[in-house]
């Protein structure tokens, strides 16, 4: 996943001191019949990436990785048992995310040149393309994967699509210059930010209209809802603070101060907590999502750029695009297990459903890098193509 939406839906020796702060230690993906072949030359290429003083492992089985490569305008499916691309699929022009649908063997991929692609699994093929204008971006489902939401920036709009008839079935005019956008858990309400404006806008999917709007810090950009749909979190990019927004009344809560500019927001799985993302001051502020105050403010790699737990809520993987790195938090103690060096720009990471692996899309390298969660190790890392910017790893277990 790219930035930090959740996903079933951008360190090693070099990792920054972190001033006696943390503890070091080590973290805590099946395989499909008949790939005896495949699993052969998985495990050579752990041998080959040096991991022979551990345990072996069983290669990550039948998971596929499907990494979005923006300048190649393809996504590239990458079987993680053979560490081979099983299929390069065109997409529309500069692709910038891709979120799974839920309930279904799909794929819609968000592009910047105002197209939605829907790809199919297993075919790896498109299967459908919405045309939302000159411009799309960002996406988000209704739990049952029956609607999805995208924005239309230039024109201000926010695009209704039932995935079912593959159809627009409405548009609602919100302002120019949309950049994130948010549904809530019941599929109720949408939230769209609007940095020019420094505008959260709301929208009810059921009557598809505008309900109204509040003014939130400088340059609000992405977003997330609380677990209980209640709250919404911005982050205020051109301030050093985060914004927190009731959904039902459209008023603000708190304006939180972190020390520095917030680039990015991830929200553990247990709702519990919320990790805002600071890449000019390469840190984390942990805030108490319930009440809406700092925890602790932690140094991380140069540019944290993304995130991904484990459903459990006790560790936390961290990408670092200035420096290469990917490191690991236990989050219960709030210590550093262990960093590893995985290429030059790493954007965008995804566990496996399992997560005993965790694949990891290199902007600068054009790699897919496949890393080993326990203990945090590099496998291997597989050419995917030019500016991966986003990668998700889809377990399919909800489709009947």
């Amino acid at each position: 996943m790219r930035g930090f939406k959740s996903q079933e839906g951008r360190y090693g020796q070099r990792f920054p001191p972190f001033n006696g702060q943390f503890k070091s230690g080590l973290t805590a993906a099946t395989n499909p019949p008949g790939c005896y072949g495949r699993c052969f030359l998985a495990i050579a290429l752990l041998t080959l990436a040096g991991v022979g003083c551990h345990k072996a492992t069983v290669p990550p089985g039948p998971y596929v990785a499907f990494v979005v490569n923006r300048q190649s305008d393809s996504v590239a499916a990458v079987n993680l048992a053979s560490a081979r691309i099983q299929a390069s699929i065109p997409v529309a022009p500069l692709p910038d995310e891709a979120v799974r649908r839920p309930k279904n063997r799909e794929i819609y991929v968000v592009s910047e040149s105002g197209k939605v692609s829907v790809i199919a699994f297993p075919g790896l093929n498109v299967v459908h393309q919405f045309d939302i204008g000159a411009r799309a971006q960002d996406l988000a489902f209704t739990p049952d994967g029956a609607t999805a939401y995208t924005l239309e920036p230039d024109k201000g709009q926010i695009v209704f699509l039932d995935c079912a008839q593959r159809k627009e079935i409405a548009r609602v005019q919100v302002a120019p210059g949309l950049v994130h956008l948010a549904l809530t858990p019941d599929g109720k309400t949408l939230v769209a930010s609007q940095p020019a404006g420094n505008l959260l806008f709301f929208v009810s999917t059921a009557e598809k209209k505008l309900l109204g709007s509040v003014e939130v810090g400088k340059s609000p950009g992405p977003l997330l809802v609380s677990r209980d749909g209640s709250e919404v979190f911005v982050a205020d990019t051109g301030d050093e603070k985060v914004s927190v927004a009731e959904i039902a009344s459209r008023t603000i809560l708190a304006h939180i101060e972190i020390g520095s500019r917030p680039s990015g927001l991830a929200l553990k799985p247990d709702g519990g907590e919320l990790f805002v993302l600071s890449d000019q001051g390469s840190n984390m502020t942990i805030l108490d999502a319930s009440h809406d105050n700092v925890e602790q403010v932690l140094p991380t790699g140069q540019d944290p750029a993304a995130a991904a737990f484990k459903s459990d809520s006790s560790v936390m993987y961290l990408a670092n695009a200035g420096d290469g790195f990917v490191t690991a938090f236990d989050l219960t103690d709030r210590s550093v297990q262990s960093t590893v060096h995985v290429g030059v720009a790493p954007r965008a990471l995804a566990l496996t459903p399992d997560e005993r692996f965790l694949a990891v899309a290199d902007s600068a390298s054009g790699n897919l890098a496949i890393l080993r969660t326990k203990p945090l190790n590099l496998v291997t890392t597989v050419p995917v193509g030019s500016d991966p910017v986003d990668v998700i790893v889809p377990g399919w277990k909800d489709v009947k």
